[in-house]
């Protein structure tokens, strides 16, 4: 099923997955500048046009669509390239590295991979997988405005096999996520309000005003039952997934087993007694306890909830690119209800800095494509400001193809069109003809990676790429929502505002590091705990009671010790002691 979120209400990402960004230089003409959106126009040095149309298989660690990518951003890759793109997504075909095995074991992963550097693209590159762009990148103009983060991505290689992703030109200890963080507490604010705005000093005091918000409306406009928390199972890695994010709230990141703080403070294995981990775990099942927590937790995947935050059925989201995504449209928060974050008072949210030399995803071409100049083309048009625009991932601001969705005003500011007014603050709308008609969210890129940073200028407009960030657009959502928000907040008018005002985030320095690769033996003792951790993390959240819990644990961390623990653990230590050395390193070289 393809995700249908409203295409970019913020931040990072992520992810979920790996964000973000590179800093090349402060310099204006170190940005990409803006092509014409006609869909005729051809990176320079490539083909102008290409006679035989072809399909290309995407094989993308990140994408949440499986299947061939329809809509206008097929077709403006149709007009410009002559090709599709089938996108093949492990997050869809139940997650885990079985579908990356399978395909490495035939020795075709993709012809085009998104993918994670450092260990995986070192063993596609031993293996023959990944072809050598070196013959192409001479004509990769807009990829080269990158050129130091491309020679860093492939040092020590014998050609060009990856160029980065998440590149900008900010600064590695700035916040790389616009005006949203990647994670928050964000909640309904109308429901909180009505409850009086009651103080929420920790993690543990938001449990009972979740309670009460779920109790004041306990069913919502479609008739369902609400619930304050709904979680899902797809991004589970080496940890439950949804027991990270409040972790993050924290001022925490996961490098393998160890949660490491932002500014090298404090690290934590996940099994460690008193830590973060059990903490969050503990809370979900007090929350369980409650009545509060999704009874379909254990079996949905994230369009599922998203569907449910839509529907105004989840009260509670760790992204903002998730709760006010899917509910804040204009006809909710013109009525004052949506997704704001909460003042928790204790909170130090975790920012990724714009990473200097990209972030933890690369692009690269399989070294059994067949058309491999083609696909250098693309790959750099996505580099390119009309790329940015068009691609930049679901959740990160995009502001869809100049001429469709935004325009430059007479002001000489970007303004949304109405068309795009109508897609960014309804949720959706339909595509003239000419530019492939159907659902504009349906139609977005299926890639989800932002290969420039969103919150990077365009050199053309002197604007951010996202258009959340447009005095025109922020203009166009003062909201009653807003305004209350505001009000509570001492005035504040974006979330990273908010937090930077009361110091309250806590910005990890954009190093581009990257994990060595894990022995054959770590990756062995690794893939067996690392299961046994998400099995019974959920087994223990969903525990008949506290004995229940507190047995699970047990169980878990003494399995854990017997599988090789603590050999694991030390190894992710020291590769969260040398990540902040390197954090310690960019920021000293970018100070000078």
């Amino acid at each position: 099923m393809k995700l249908k979120s409203t295409v970019a209400f913020a931040a990072t990402t992520l992810l979920a997955a790996g964000l973000l960004s590179s800093c090349s230089s402060d310099e204006p003409e170190d940005t990409p500048e803006s092509n014409t959106n006609s869909p005729g126009a051809e990176a320079a040095g490539f083909p102008e046009s290409w006679d035989e149309e072809i399909t290309i298989d995407v094989f993308d660690g990140l994408a949440n669509y499986m299947g061939t990518q329809e809509g206008w951003f097929a077709k403006v890759v149709k007009d410009k390239f002559n090709m599709n793109l089938n996108i093949i997504a492990p997050n869809v075909a139940g997650g885990g590295d079985t579908l990356y095995n399978t395909r490495v074991a035939a020795g075709d992963l993709g012809d085009l991979i998104i993918t994670d550097k450092g260990e995986r693209v070192d063993e596609l590159v031993e293996g023959g997988l990944l072809l050598d762009m070196a013959e192409y990148y001479p004509n990769m103009e807009h990829a080269a405005v990158f050129d130091q983060a491309v020679q860093i991505l492939n040092e020590g290689k014998d050609g060009i096999y990856s160029t980065p992703t998440q590149v900008s030109t900010l600064k590695p200890t700035q916040p790389s996520e616009g005006i949203d963080p990647t994670f928050g507490p964000f909640l309904r604010w109308d429901i909180y309000a009505e409850l009086g705005y009651p103080e929420i000093g920790t993690l543990e005091d938001l449990l009972p005003i979740l309670k009460d918000m779920q109790d004041a409306q306990p069913e919502a406009d479609n008739g369902q039952k609400t619930y304050a928390l709904s979680l899902f199972k797809d991004w589970d890695g080496n940890m439950m997934n949804v027991a990270k994010q409040p972790i993050c709230f924290y001022g925490y990141d996961e490098i393998g087993f160890v949660l490491a703080k932002a500014d090298g403070s404090d690290y934590q294995g996940i099994l460690d007694e008193d830590g973060e981990y059990k903490r969050v775990l503990e809370w979900y099942f007090q929350a369980n306890q409650l009545g509060i927590v999704d009874p379909e937790s254990t079996t949905q995947n994230y369009d599922t909830l998203f569907s449910k935050m839509q529907n105004g059925q989840v009260l509670f989201s760790w992204w903002p690119w998730l709760g006010q995504s899917a509910y804040n449209t204009a006809e909710n928060t013109a009525a004052g209800k949506g997704f704001m974050i909460a003042p928790m008072e204790d909170m130090q949210v975790f920012s990724y800095g714009a990473e200097a030399y990209g972030g933890k995803q690369v692009l690269a071409i399989g070294s059994q494509a067949e058309d491999p100049e083609r696909i250098a083309a693309f790959i750099d048009w996505l580099y390119s400001a009309e790329g940015t625009y068009m691609n930049n991932s679901q959740t990160m601001g995009a502001a869809g193809p100049e001429g469709l969705t935004w325009e430059m005003g007479t002001d000489g500011e970007p303004v949304l069109t109405d068309f795009g007014q109508e897609v960014f603050l309804t949720g959706d709308g339909t595509v003239p003809e000419d530019w492939g008609g159907g659902s504009y969210i349906d139609g977005t890129s299926t890639l989800n990676v932002s290969v420039v940073l969103p919150n990077d200028t365009d050199a053309a407009t002197g604007f951010p790429f996202s258009y959340k960030t447009w005095p025109s657009y922020l203009e166009l959502v003062e909201t009653p929502l807003q305004a209350d928000w505001t009000e509570q907040m001492g005035g504040a008018t974006t979330t990273i505002g908010y937090l930077e005002d009361n110091d309250q985030l806590l910005v990890a320095p954009g190093a581009s590091y990257t994990a060595p690769a894990d022995t054959s033996e770590i990756e062995t003792l690794r893939n067996q705990i690392k299961a046994l951790v998400v099995q019974y993390s959920w087994q223990a959240v969903f525990a008949s009671d506290q004995a229940a819990f507190d047995s699970l644990w047990a169980e878990l961390v003494s399995k854990a010790d017997g599988l090789g623990y603590a050999q694991v653990l030390e190894w992710d230590m020291a590769n969260a002691e040398e990540q902040n050395t390197a954090r310690e390193t960019v920021v000293a070289t970018f100070a000078e």
